[in-house]
């Protein structure tokens, strides 16, 4: 590629939330490993997994072959090959992503390289290879990337920027700009650690593709010293696929294959998309000889694999404490409560329970723990049945309330001393009533545990404080999942009990020869629960060594067991160099891996600034020395000349984003979310572009249309994926039309309020009022700087924007943010959020004003008009005749669309999601002169004479 043309090379990057899914399977058993080692050759000329890391540079795009046999789309983009490679060793997953594509468009245009990764994972390293032009990652100190990164953003070298949140599942996506004919190769590598919940160990990789791939491949390789019991991959992408995945498997290794041909990929026979479209799930667990576990020793350090069976379950004193907020209104309850009654039928004979159920207030079924009789079992199910959310939140008060009950319980020695006493918190929100500072509660719950049980946390839904939850689940012995409010709602609560509700050991002690070992990882736990594993890990002196030996302490059902393990030092060494798969690092990452989570945990918990220094210190010099993107660290991304450059870093807060925002919207998504508040309404993920040909500034594409400020509209053409702005000049007191459906009986209007006092000969209009009409279910709701009112006919409820609450009114929901946002949401159809920007007061100019936001994925009809709503059917745009503008940050270009051809400039507009002082700048093409050429007719065409107004098409 020239250097002109790499000029035009634009970038987006970034992580997005995403959910699960699964796969399918044919199996042939029995294959010796030394016939395994012997068949696995190398597929369509690409190295095999070991040796992917020394050769992926080797390959550039040149090499492809005859690449002119590819199905594109209507966008003219081919993708050559989308390949996966993972390699499992002793429960270590390096997996690489792989995809080859090329522009054969006759323009310039967007290429996508997307790909999710689960949470836990760490990434590795990520190169892109364009025409021969290859971009390697390196890990640096984040202050020094990012003045690495500013100095080349200076010079004009900065191509692009990363962030990322910490949801359970994190996209990593790569947008770039390449002109017609090029060649691009993407490839992505991470590592995580496999955890065995319910007596298995699960990988799961995601597959989306997005498109046909003319060679498409996901091969799992598993290689385990302990000896393999089973392997399977479940047909979780549906009968479509049925019988294509092939399992071979000897006696320490497995191989997991899925090469579905062209053909096989489509959806249908004459489709041109794919079907596939999912996680790839391979399920496995490993033969167990020792009940004091699996030592595995090589290359200077230790791995301690420890998941004793057959042992009686302990008596468990569970309390239950359920979230019935506003917020858990609908579908999320409904299920929650099906939920429960399944997880108390299966609470055992010994077993004592009870329930607290909190929104504002906090009730108590029981005021203390009672045995799982049935017939008190049926009482509880019968309790829950009662349940109507409704008010706020006030987490303080109802965890405090758990704790006393089993503080008490513990004192007046109701408790059986071999028991396991834990909290189970399902919840949807933030605290809005009561204590709300997050780390006070999280202090005041750990002085009242103690450290004497566990709290486990179920966070439901996109808009929860998973990280919080986290923490301070963390904090006390616990772990927290999110569950996402779907369908699927009651069975993950389900699952996530079952990987609790079976305590087999208490007061777990790992015992090593101090003289041997060092820096070993978290070596005594508080419980073990059947089905799950523990893994310790450390460095060993294998020079004057010949044996490791450890010693495990534990309390049982019945008695108090040691546990002995001894292994030879040795004992790994040929196995693992003889396996060319096998990744000889495996104990080493393993170590590094467990260190820096556990470091992590730790500093979350540090009760002093002086230990939270030291411990952020050495989780730095850990990531540096183990090459691990963490928080404290960033990837730079580089060209073998470093004169263009890309960095990736995440943000402190990854809930709240830090940043400019954006949102990858996908509707479609199998965990989107059903009720409460829209995901696109939280933004966490942040990608920024940039433009290094026209030096312009760090700015965002925003996949959602928006009004705001004096008013500037912006909308999203999805297909096109392009933003689209102008200005409406209008007077105080019209009221304009931004959507009319006739087809749902919709209807959004917005009216203007004018500035104080006129600047510039100009005087500046906002909204200062917005009304919605719900035709279909009769209900009207007005939003002003002042009040949130619904209408029902003669009933009607206002909250003030100094509230902070939910209105529930036939399936419609209306969520205040205090002082901050509104949103509205319909079932599952659509959704909208209204911004509130306050001012000063006293400001001689400037007033009160709203700014309203909406997904173009709401369900509206094809009927759909209005300012916004036209745009439900989106029309062909065509720009061309890129050209220098005015000023050199403001270039022009031609555009044609409905008919219409004028020229479009190309400057920035405000999304105030993330930050409602100074906004997150976002490029578009303005369109002049009231956006005249781009909606139908002329602005004031769209004036209605009232609030809940339907616009007349002429």
């Amino acid at each position: 590629m020239s250097r002109k043309k790499m000029k035009h090379l634009i970038c987006f990057l970034g992580f997005f939330l995403i959910s699960e899914v699964g796969s399918f399977d044919l199996v042939i058993d029995g294959i010796p490993d030394e016939v395994e080692n012997l068949i696995d050759l190398e597929i369509n000329g690409f190295p095999s997994s070991s040796n992917t890391r020394s050769s992926r540079h080797q390959r550039s795009t040149s090499d492809w072959g005859y690449v002119g046999d590819l199905v594109e789309d209507d966008d003219k983009i081919g993708l050559y090959s989308y390949k996966v490679q993972s390699t499992i060793t002793s429960r270590l997953a390096n997996t690489m992503i792989q995809a080859k594509m090329v522009n054969n468009a006759k323009r310039s245009q967007h290429i996508v390289f997307d790909v999710q990764v689960p949470k836990g994972a760490f990434i590795d390293s990520f190169t892109m290879d364009v025409n021969g032009i290859t971009f390697t990652s390196s890990i640096r100190e984040k202050s020094e990337a990012r003045r690495m990164y500013s100095q080349a953003k200076a010079k004009g070298k900065a191509a692009g920027i990363v962030r990322s949140n910490t949801m359970d599942m994190e996209n990593f996506k790569t947008e770039v700009n390449v002109p017609p004919g090029t060649k691009i190769q993407f490839e992505l590598h991470y590592q995580e650690m496999i955890r065995r919940k319910l007596s298995s160990y699960e990988h799961s990789i995601s597959v989306k593709p997005g498109r046909l791939a003319k060679h498409l491949e996901v091969d799992v390789r598993i290689i385990e010293p302990q000896g393999i019991r089973y392997v399977h991959a479940p047909n979780s992408l549906g009968d479509h696929f049925d019988g294509i995945t092939t399992i071979s498997k000897g006696e320490k290794k497995a191989h997991v294959s899925f090469k579905p041909t062209m053909a096989q990929q489509r959806k249908c026979p004459t489709c041109s998309s794919t079907a596939v479209d999912g996680n790839f799930v391979v399920q496995y667990d490993v033969n167990r000889e020792t009940t004091g576990g699996e030592l595995e020793i090589f290359n200077g350090y230790f791995v301690h694999f420890f998941a004793p069976e057959n042992l009686d379950p302990l008596p468990k004193n569970i309390l239950f404490v359920i979230d019935v907020s506003g917020s858990m209104w609908g579908l999320k309850m409904k299920q929650t409560i099906e939920a429960m009654k399944a997880i108390l039928s299966e609470l055992r004979a010994a077993d004592q329970f009870s329930l607290i159920d909190f929104n504002h207030n906090v009730r108590c079924w029981r005021d203390n723990l009672v045995s799982a009789t049935p017939s008190q079992v049926e009482d509880a199910k019968k309790y829950i049945q009662t349940i109507h959310p409704n008010g706020g939140t006030n987490i303080n008060e109802a965890l405090l309330r758990a704790t006393f009950i089993l503080n008490e319980a513990q004192n007046l020695g109701m408790l059986d001393p071999n028991s396991v006493s834990m909290i189970v918190l399902v919840s949807d929100g933030d605290p809005t009533v009561g204590e709300l500072k997050l780390t006070t509660i999280q202090k005041n719950v750990k002085q009242s545990i103690k450290d004497e049980f566990s709290l486990f946390c179920l966070g439901i839904g996109f808009d929860v404080d998973y990280d919080f939850l986290q923490r301070i689940a963390t904090d006390n012995r616990g772990m927290a999942q999110r569950i996402f409010g779907n369908q699927e709602t009651s069975t993950q609560m389900k699952k996530f009990y079952n990987q609790v509700s079976t305590p087999l050991l208490k007061k777990i002690q790992f015992n090593y020869p101090q003289e041997s070992v060092s820096d070993v990882t978290q070596s005594s736990f508080h419980n073990y629960f059947g089905g799950s594993e523990i893994i310790v890990a450390g460095k060993v002196d294998t020079e004057n060594l010949q044996h490791l030996e450890s010693i495990v302490t534990a309390t049982a059902a019945n008695a108090e067991l040691v546990m002995e393990t001894l292994r030879d030092v040795e004992e790994l060494d040929g196995f693992m160099k003889k396996d060319r798969y096998a990744d000889p690092e495996f104990t080493r990452k393993l170590w590094a891996y467990l260190t820096v989570n556990q470091m992590l945990a730790e500093r979350n918990m540090a009760p002093t600034a002086a230990l939270k220094r030291n411990i952020t210190k050495s989780i730095l010099q850990m990531s540096l020395d183990h090459h691990i993107v963490t928080p404290f660290t960033a990837m730079l991304i580089e060209n073998s000349e470093k004169d263009e450059i890309m960095l990736a870093d995440q943000p402190k807060d990854p809930r709240r984003g830090c940043c400019p925002g954006t949102l990858d919207l996908t509707p479609n998504a199998p965990n989107a979310p059903t009720s409460g508040i829209p995901s696109w309404a939280n933004i966490t993920a942040v990608p920024v572009s940039f433009m290094p040909e026209q030096m312009a500034s760090s700015v965002s594409t925003v996949s959602i249309n928006r009004v705001d400020n004096d008013p500037h509209f912006t909308i999203y053409l999805p297909k096109s994926q392009r933003n689209i702005c102008f200005n409406i000049d209008s007077e105080p007191g019209k009221i304009l039309n931004l959507v009319s459906d006739p087809g749902t009986g919709v209807v959004v209007n917005g009216q203007l309020i004018g500035a104080k006092k006129p600047e510039n000969k100009k005087l500046n209009t906002y909204f200062g009022k917005i009304g919605f009409y719900f035709k279909k279910k009769g209900l009207k709701v007005e939003i002003s700087t002042e009040t949130i009112t619904l209408k029902d006919g003669s009933y009607s409820i206002t909250l003030r924007w100094s509230d902070t609450g939910h209105i529930i009114r036939k399936q419609l929901l209306i969520s205040v943010k205090k002082e901050r946002n509104v949103t509205i949401t319909v079932g599952n159809e659509m959704s909208f959020m209204v911004l509130l920007h306050r001012v000063w007061k006293k400001h001689p100019v400037n007033v009160d004003f709203l700014g309203i936001y909406i997904p173009p994925e709401n369900h509206l009809s094809l009927a759909a008009h209005g300012l916004i709503g036209q745009f439900v059917s989106e029309p062909d745009v065509y720009i061309h005749n890129h050209r220098p503008g005015q000023t050199p940050d403001k270039p022009q270009a031609t555009m044609e669309v409905k008919g219409n051809k004028f020229t479009v400039t190309r400057g920035l507009q405000k999304d105030y999601r993330t930050d409602r002082v100074f906004g997150t700048d976002v490029q578009c093409w303005f369109v002049h002169n009231s956006g005249k050429g781009f909606i139908d007719g002329h602005y004031k065409d769209y004036l209605v004479p009232h609030l809940y107004s339907f616009l007349k098409k002429p």
